[in-house]
């Protein structure tokens, strides 16, 4: 009977009924817990979705803590690691706010309403789309390292030139403008990004030339890590594609061979 519950838990791939309409029920489940959020005020109808949801959250992790023999494959032991694992500590995270002990001093610091967010995580565990994504990261996460402390280093260079380049306050305005570093690095990592918010510009002509080269050098540092993605994405998604054809194909010949 466990085997069986560890099959219909786990993310179902169209053959398995039962365990396509739980991860369904789950999918439902996380986007409706998440629809509170996007409102300011409380109202009654939220308080039931809240109790239901966490019921279903609650049912599901202890469902997965009663199977993770089968998950992590350590025997007895696997009972005690699970609750350490990643993905049970985001269960149990995405449970707490749904508790009352948590008292009121954690909505006064909005603390229950970010533990719901991470709910979203969970999507990640049905989506094949996503898994693929995260097999790519860890793939080519060398590469991604590689890019990360390139921007890093750049984002701090820029940032260190231009609060030497700058006036502290602005002449013409009067306004505090590079006042401090972080004020450098935050104008720096937002003109890497090409976002540019506009709340903090250069004032002096050397000031707009290093703008001008950091916002092309940004568009080439944010362009390297897309074509790497994308590439080993499409290649994932194919070999996923493939290994579904593998085992529809695999599945007629038993069903004709019976």
């Amino acid at each position: 009977m466990r085997k069986r519950v560890f099959e219909i838990i786990e993310q179902g791939h169209g053959k398995d009924k039962a365990s396509t309409i739980y991860d369904i029920v789950m999918l439902v489940a996380i986007t409706i817990s998440i629809i509170p959020l996007m409102f300011v005020e409380e109202k009654t109808v939220f308080h039931y979705i809240e109790q239901i949801t966490v019921v279903l959250f609650i049912i599901d992790y202890l469902l997965r803590w009663f199977t993770a023999d089968y998950r992590l494959g350590k025997k007895g032991w696997s009972f005690v690691i699970y609750p350490f694992t990643g993905w049970a500590i985001i269960d149990l995270l995405s449970i707490l706010p749904g508790f009352s002990i948590l008292g009121r001093g954690f909505k006064i610091v909005r603390i229950t309403r970010l533990l719901r967010i991470l709910r979203l995580f969970k999507f990640i565990r049905y989506s094949d789309k996503i898994q693929v994504l995260g097999k790519v990261i860890r793939k080519e996460k060398e590469v991604l390292l590689t890019v990360l402390g390139i921007a890093v280093f750049y984002v701090f260079l820029t940032a260190l030139i231009m609060f030497n380049a700058e006036p502290h306050v602005n002449p013409q305005t009067g306004v505090a403008t590079f006042a401090s570093f972080f004020d450098a690095l935050y104008w720096a990592t937002v003109t890497l990004t090409t976002v540019g918010y506009g709340d903090m510009i250069p004032v002096t002509d050397i000031g707009r030339f290093i703008s001008m080269l950091s916002s092309l050098f940004g568009v080439a540092i944010i362009a390297l890590p897309s074509g790497v993605i994308t590439a080993s994405y499409l290649e994932e998604l194919r070999t996923l594609k493939q290994s579904n054809e593998d085992n529809v194909g695999t599945d007629n010949t038993t069903a004709n061979s019976d």
